[in-house]
């Protein structure tokens, strides 16, 4: 158990001024009613004194008591108890089984003489059912037994209202509304005295226990229980809190929320109600009273009266903060809500609420700091001033006072431990990531998003750039120099950009392309500048590098002319001057072209004329004579042929010059198409090329939306070119098609056909005779060679010897040359590898 300072225990009346030199006199009673106090005593007597308080600085206070009235009330008795009831200006007290009433000041009777008699105990009723302002109820233990009775107490009568009877004995009640809780011989009930309804508690035992019963608030009691537990029950029967441990011996029980005080022979004890935790023990012998009136709590022994002063709730929180007991500070903040105004409580719980999380902070504990942190409302620049130089320094920021906690930097909360500080930057990141957005942070946006720059450039953090390409209020001065310092130049370019200079960021960006400085958080930057001067408004800062993009890469730097919004290129960029700057950059100048002619259409006949010019000049670098029917087909060549085969625009007689003798058929062609010279074109695609597919393709290509009559003719002249004298083509068999013409077509009409045919086909059948006689006069030749060596013999013996390797036979299989020469067949098969071997003629 840790111990909270929560009470002080200071004097009231000291024994001289009560009693003087009477040794007898005992203090029996106390009630205490604004700075009224009452003292009864063994002797009959009671005791009037006026409290002045003086707070001191500490928070505790001192009291001084003035001796207003002393009235013996001329009986033997003891004073018993004393009860207030100021609407009425009455003091009600009981002595000798009788409850009479005095007047709070004089002390003296009411002239009426009304009192309640038979009365043993009493207890006022704090939640009255009457409603009427001038009266109080009052409930007694009568002397009947097992009786309770109620009273109503005017000024100057009393009335009796209810007598119930109980199972047992009451020996001590409490009331709220229609609700007594008595202690009765041997245990506690709830009972109703409307309806007489009565519900147990729990069981204790009289004589080994006083009992205790003590109203805390509305339907809720507190009890002394066995074991040393403080019950706590509702007027239902219900226990709501757990109970606190007391002492077996406890006196007595006050309440001034939210603690729950226990006297006992030596100690005072201090409970919470919030956590039922033992919070303060405070040393008080021969105590043998202890009441709380209206917050102010005091005990007494029987010869002097203290007050148990309470130090201010916000004392004690900052307390148990200052020792970092967190869970109890926020418990008992949460308690003081019903002592203190709405307005008063929310600052302080929110103060409160950020405390703390600057201690889970300071112990590493990030997700309960956050949560303390965003519950507080917490201006997160305090987190952020602990970084040195992370709010910029325009910014008017200063801390809490009194501050929320005792570190000047992050260094003194780490202890210099950099691990400890990384974690702590981190979390602040994460942190400022998710306010920065919200509606808490908009009055000081710039402090928040200049400081969460400066920590991801500090860390080399990706979220960098994120930031920086989003909407964001980081000053320029503070970030740019801090960019600078960690060398994120790229980022920087961003920051530039974001502060409309453009040109500062591009002439950053180029000079890390080109090495003059580095900076490693974005690898393909040339791409990025290239695409960023694409879609920049700025003319003059395109054309400024321009050059540079295409001496980089002709084929991306292009892209800041071709990739732009047409709107722009329209006003802007005029084709012409474009072209003249391309000029020195032949790859760049025919995209361009491309993206004229192909993207934009533009039907302007300089520019199809040029890039068929360029197409044509790339084509003609190739080797000479690759560029025949069975040559492969370049990129560029294709362009060329879908170029010329579908723009009307180019200048057809100045490229046909170009293309003649160049070895570029199939492109003369489609010229000879685009100049209507359809035979020619025919002629060179399917006799010089003997490209029929082409041929056909042409047709119709040249014939696609036009008349059908003009497509026949197209298709007639490339068959008459098929069936006019020359060869036949060798697609077609003759006699085939002689079957698929129609019967009606004249003998004259097919002669060129027939003519040609039938020199093909006789030249063919004699060149057939020629190959056949060849063929059998070398037959005969070899069966003339075959006769003869099957009339010749030899001998083998095993010591005869192989010409080549000059070792004997081992066995009846050999090689025989034309020369006679034997040799092993394994000999034999590796001759051509063998330089030394004999070189036989070419038959074996």
């Amino acid at each position: 158990m840790m111990s909270t300072k929560a009470f002080t225990l200071v004097s009231a009346v000291e024994r001289e001024l009560l009693m003087g030199d009477k040794e007898r006199v005992n203090i029996e009673c106390v009630e205490c009613c604004g700075k009224n106090l009452y003292v009864g005593t063994n002797d009959c007597s009671i005791y009037h004194f006026l409290l002045e308080e003086q707070s001191l600085p500490a928070g505790t206070a001192t009291f001084t008591a003035t001796k207003q009235r002393h009235r013996q009330l001329g009986l033997r008795k003891p004073v018993c108890e004393l009860r207030a009831a100021s609407a009425l200006h009455r003091l009600l007290v009981l002595c000798d089984c009788s409850i009479t009433l005095v007047h709070m000041l004089s002390l003296e009777p009411v002239p009426s003489g009304a009192r309640i008699k038979g009365a043993v105990a009493l207890a006022l009723n704090e939640n009255p059912v009457s409603g009427d302002p001038f009266c109080v109820e009052v409930c007694i233990i009568s002397v009947k037994r097992r009786t309770i009775q109620v009273f109503m107490v005017y000024e100057d009568r009393v009335q009796i209202v209810r007598e119930v009877s109980t199972p047992e004995q009451p020996l001590a009640v409490a009331v709220d509304g229609h609700f007594l809780c008595l202690a009765l011989t041997t245990q506690y009930i709830i009972l109703n005295y409307s309806t007489g309804a009565a519900q147990d508690l729990f069981p204790y035992c009289s004589e080994e226990k006083r009992p205790i019963v003590k109203r805390i608030g509305r339907q809720e009691f507190l009890l002394a229980g066995p074991g040393g537990l403080g019950m706590f029950a509702t007027v239902a029967g219900i226990s709501q809190r757990a109970p606190v441990h007391w002492s077996e011996n406890v006196i007595g029980v006050a309440v001034c929320f939210p603690y729950v005080l226990a006297l006992d022979d030596a100690f005072i004890t201090v409970h919470s109600m919030l956590d039922q935790q033992q919070k303060q023990t405070l040393p008080f012998k021969e105590g043998h009273i202890l009441q709380d009136f209206e917050g102010r709590v005091i005990v007494a022994t029987s010869k002097g009266v203290y007050i148990l002063v309470p130090l201010p709730l916000e004392k004690q929180i900052q307390d148990l903060l200052a020792s970092h007991r967190v869970e109890e500070a926020l418990v008992l903040a949460k308690g003081a809500r019903r002592n203190i105004s709405k307005e008063k409580f929310q600052g302080m719980y929110r103060r409160i609420l950020q405390q703390a999380g600057f201690i889970h902070f300071a112990q590493l504990q990030f997700l309960e700091a956050k949560e303390l942190f965003r519950s507080g409302q917490l201006d997160v620049r305090e987190l952020i001033s602990l970084c040195p130089f992370l709010l910029p320094t325009s910014s008017s920021f200063t801390r809490s006072h009194p501050p929320l906690h005792e570190y000047a930097d992050l260094n003194q909360l780490t202890q210099g431990d950099q691990e400890k500080a990384a974690k702590c930057k981190c979390f602040l990141m994460t942190y400022l990531e998710e306010v920065r957005s919200s509606e808490v942070v908009h009055s000081y946006k710039e402090d928040v998003d200049t400081a969460l720059l400066k920590l991801y450039a500090e860390a080399g953090h990706a979220s960098l750039l994120d930031l920086l390409v989003t909407e964001n209020a980081c000053l320029l001065a503070d970030s740019a120099a801090w960019l600078e310092k960690h060398k994120r130049y790229f980022a920087l370019g961003l920051l530039y950009h974001h502060n409309n200079q453009d040109a500062a960021a591009v002439q950053l960006w180029v000079n890390i392309v080109n090495g003059e400085i580095a900076d490693p958080m974005r690898t393909d930057l040339y791409d990025y500048v290239v695409d960023f001067l694409t879609h920049s408004p700025d003319h003059a800062l395109v054309w400024k590098h321009a050059d540079w993009a295409l001496q980089k890469s002709e084929e991306v730097g292009v892209q800041v002319f071709t990739k732009r919004p047409l709107e722009e290129q329209q006003d802007g960029f005029n084709p012409d001057d474009v072209l003249t700057r391309l000029k020195k950059y032949p790859n760049a100048l025919v995209r361009y072209l491309e993206h004229l002619v192909m993207d934009r259409n533009l039907q302007r006949e300089e520019y199809h004329t040029r890039l068929a010019l360029l197409y044509l000049d790339a084509v003609l670098q190739r080797t000479p004579g690759t560029s025949g029917s069975g040559a492969e087909v370049t990129e560029t060549q294709a362009k060329l042929r879908r170029l010329l085969q579908k723009s009307d625009l180019y200048r057809v007689h100045f490229l046909m010059e170009r293309v003649r003798g160049a070895g570029l058929p199939m492109e003369r062609a489609i010229l000879h198409g685009k100049l209507e010279e359809h035979e020619q074109a025919l002629r060179t695609l399917a006799l010089e090329l003997g490209d029929f597919p082409a041929a056909e393709d042409y047709c119709a290509w040249r014939s696609a939306g036009r008349e059908p009559a003009y497509r026949r003719r197209l298709f007639h002249t490339l068959l008459a070119l098929y069936l006019g004298p020359g060869p036949s083509p060798p697609a077609f068999d003759a006699a085939q098609v002689l079957q698929l013409l129609p019967g009606t077509w004249s003998v004259q009409l097919l002669c060129p056909f027939l003519t040609g045919a039938v020199r093909d086909s006789t030249h063919t059948r004699r060149t057939a005779q020629v190959a056949l006689g060849l063929a059998t006069s070398e037959n005969l030749i070899y069966k003339h060679d075959q006769m003869k060596l099957k009339r010749s013999s030899f001998r083998l013996s095993d010591k005869q010897l192989c010409q080549v390797c000059h070792s004997p036979f081992c066995e009846p299989v050999f090689v025989r040359y034309p020369t006679g020469d034997l040799v092993h067949t394994h000999c034999a098969a590796s001759r051509h590898t063998n330089p030394s071997a004999p070189r036989p003629g070419a038959r074996t």
